[in-house]
């Protein structure tokens, strides 16, 4: 809903949070308010506005006004007028500098946001979404700039993005141009992000905001391993499942900044946008550009709590339909298995084992083209290798299907080998300077994404495949970043190399696009070397991410717990691996590989024939009960009880509760043995509805929720010296989910 008063003055809100904005003294967008719902009155905002000061130290806006931008709350800060904190727009002519001054113009309200596969974009039906768009007009420099501010139904979360316009006769470079600008008038917070590396992708990293800047980036081409465009401000004394907290995420995939500023009075900036540093878009006269999406949430509940906020947007909002109430496949994918060395009767008897076990998609990862037997190879040419498959991949996709198994296929479409034939017939295609040294990795280099032709070719040969062979799920890696941006066709269309980046990232979407729309009921599986683009322009085409290359379930736990801050669980691609594990050379249990995966959408990564009877015997229960609940996966509100992060870094506890109350599956894991450990313990479940009795699946015991609120549930024995007998948990990397069901209603 939306409140205006006077033109001046616009509230959005539902019955989830508030956002205020007004217009300020000198024409421009001022913020007011952001968080829990609001119902102020316009007298309420006014008292808000109505300031009879400035602060010290700061410069006028105009010599008729004591009005300053230095200390004001800002909706798009541009920066250099009188406000010298970072800002979110800057413009330049040749090599001088300007200063828009964007006057508040009109504003309208637009109901329903189509979905469209060209660019990834929130979107909702007419009754969910409805988007203010404000327009302002720098009548000097002839620019037009729409600020749009999407709210969406029963949501805490808002929207935003900006469309600038040249209308002038003369081009200007956009050197700067983030999505959102969020300023609050607080500076006590801690700055949350996800950062790592490859294979301990999104481990939780917090620092307390001082006066200064706390920037987190990526300039790879990729939202990377390193960094993610999840960002949040937390209040001073929140934790896990209470508190204030306010988040960020960018619906982008490529090169981003997030950043959180306090200035000399204590007030924070938060921003969050496409890199300046390496971005730079010539805006030719009546040219337009638009950012990518920033969503701005809110909780009261502490990170957990934004996490379900996030959660609960994104199953909504950015997921494609077709796949948000819909089961994914449980994947049984060839690479830990077979690795390069494939042949077509190694993988028949691998599919016989996962047909066996209750496997629904059979996936040959790399190594099926070209001449690929190792990682130095054959990527552009997308042909079946006849020596492994001699009757081509097309025969053995029908050989599973003839199993009743959905067919798989691994691609690498951005990358090329230096001895493909595609390189061979276009060396320009490449990302390469046509003078001097450039690098390469592992073994590849980097398709010229920014060239519609090159993403025709790609498309092109991938269809051929796709078509013949029946894909039905496509697993899309990406294994290096970019180095050396510098795009052949860009020179010869004579735009800035600096627009490569982005222009890389619209040629990414655009495969998507003709992959998608080409075949509607394809599943793509988005990987980057693991989990180096787990972002949610990816998740806008990919319903599911390969959430890390190390499939270890310890080293799991903590990524894990670090993506479900921004992300949705089924949105996590966990596979249950091999022992020692490939990446750790750890030795878990079976059971807690599985517990660990299946808080999320679950594959197996291993050869089959190799497990023991015993062992398959589990393999198969574990895939039935996990076909029989994963409803929960995709429908159910996640909470973290204990993580890694936050308290004791041995105990991990999960929990998933259905939209009823009446299903409540709780994991809890301990990384190493505590034989010092006391005989009972018990953990908290905040979701259990305390007017319910639930029988707990372990005992068979029956126990009311609100004990499980107030005292908790009782997890297994832990062997803690005294109690060997007892003890269900023994041993280190330890593991039990727990399943609540309810059975009646407490009388009163």
């Amino acid at each position: 809903m939306l409140d205006v008063y006077d033109n001046r003055i616009f509230h959005l809100h539902n019955d989830q949070i508030s956002y205020a904005l007004h217009v300020l003294p000198n024409g421009q967008l001022g913020h007011l308010y952001f968080g829990a719902p609001m119902h102020g009155s316009q007298a309420d905002w006014q008292y808000l506005i109505d300031s009879g000061s400035k602060s010290g130290g700061t410069a006028k806006f105009s010599a008729d006004s004591d009005f300053t931008l230095a200390d004001t709350a800002q909706e798009y800060p541009v920066w250099g007028t009188t406000d010298y904190r970072q800002g979110a727009l800057a413009i330049s002519q040749g090599q001088t500098p300007l200063y828009p001054d964007f006057q508040y113009d009109h504003y309208q309200v637009l109901r329903g946001k189509k979905r469209d596969l060209g660019f990834p974009r929130t979107f909702g039906e007419d009754d969910e979404v409805e988007t203010l768009q404000i327009t302002l007009v720098d009548h000097v420099l002839a620019l037009r700039l729409v600020q749009s501010y999407s709210l969406f139904q029963d949501q805490a979360v808002i929207v935003r993005s900006q469309t600038i316009t040249n209308e002038s006769d003369q081009a200007v470079m956009l050197d700067r141009m983030l999505s959102s600008s969020l300023d609050l008038p607080q500076g006590q917070f801690e700055f949350v992000h996800l950062s790592g590396t490859w294979a301990r992708e999104r481990q939780v990293k917090t620092q307390n905001l001082v006066q200064g800047r706390a920037v987190i980036e990526s300039l790879r081409g990729a939202s990377s391993h390193q960094q993610n465009p999840f960002v949040a401000l937390q209040r001073d004394h929140a934790d896990l499942n209470h508190g204030e907290v306010f988040g960020m995420n960018l619906v982008y995939s490529g090169n981003f900044i997030a950043e959180a500023e306090v200035n000399e009075w204590a007030q924070t900036r938060m921003m969050i946008g496409i890199h300046p540093t390496s971005f730079t878009w010539k805006l030719a006269p009546t040219d337009s550009f638009s950012t990518p999406e920033a969503v701005l949430s809110y909780s009261d509940q502490g990170l957990s709590g934004l996490g379900t906020v996030n959660t609960r947007f994104i199953r909504r909002h950015i997921i494609a339909p077709r796949w948000q109430n819909r089961p994914r496949p449980i994947v049984l994918n060839s690479w830990e298995a077979a690795y390069f060395d494939l042949t077509e009767e190694k993988l028949t008897t691998l599919l016989n084992a996962a047909e066996e076990v209750g496997i629904e998609c059979f996936a040959v990862d790399d190594g099926w083209f070209g001449q690929r037997d190792d990682d130095r190879s054959s990527l552009g040419d997308w042909v079946t290798d006849k020596k492994k498959f001699p009757q081509g991949i097309k025969r053995f996709s029908e050989t599973v299907h003839d199993h009743g198994l959905l067919f798989g296929l691994w691609f690498e479409p951005e990358m090329v080998s230096p001895g493909s034939q595609l390189i061979k017939a276009h060396p320009d295609w490449v990302v390469r300077p046509d003078k001097g040294r450039y690098s390469i990795a592992r073994g590849q280099y980097v398709l010229d994404f920014a060239n519609p032709a090159v993403v025709a070719n790609v498309f092109n040969q991938m269809k051929a495949v796709i078509q013949a062979a029946r894909v039905d799920y496509v697993k899309w890696d990406m294994n290096r970043n970019i180095t050396e941006a510098f795009s052949p066709y860009l020179q010869q269309q004579d735009r800035p190399q600096n627009e490569f980046f982005h222009r890389y990232m619209m040629g990414v979407y655009q495969l998507y696009q003709l992959l998608l729309t080409e075949f509607p009921d394809l599943l793509i599986e988005g990987c980057a070397g693991g989990g180096g683009r787990f972002d949610l322009g990816i998740l806008y085409y990919s319903p599911q991410i390969w959430v890390s290359d190390n499939s270890d379930a310890i080293a799991r736990l903590s990524i894990q717990s670090g993506t479900a801050l921004g992300y949705p669980l089924e949105a996590m691609s966990n596979h249950v691996t091999a022992v020692p594990n490939h990446q750790m050379q750890r030795i878990t249990p079976l059971a807690t590989r599985y517990n660990v995966a299946q808080f999320g959408t679950l594959g197996y990564e291993l050869d089959l024939t190799k497990l023991t009877a015993p062992e398959l015997a589990t393999v198969k229960k574990q895939i039935t009960w996990y076909k029989q609940q994963r409803p929960l996966v995709w429908q159910g509100a996640f909470q973290q009880l204990q993580a890694p992060a936050f308290g004791d870094k041995n105990t991990v506890a999960w929990t998933i509760t259905s939209p009823d109350q009446e299903h409540i599956r709780v994991g809890f894991f301990r990384i190493l043995a505590d034989v010092a450990g006391r005989s009972v313990d018990f953990l908290k479940i905040p979701s259990a509805d305390p007017t319910t009795q639930y029988c707990i699946d372990e005992t068979g015991s029956v126990v009311s929720g609100d004990v499980l609120r107030r005292v908790g549930l009782r997890l297994p024995y832990q062997f803690n010296g005294a109690n060997q007998t007892e003890a269900v948990l023994q041993g280190d990397f330890q593991s039990a989910v727990i399943e609540l069901t309810a059975v009646k209603k407490v009388s009163n």
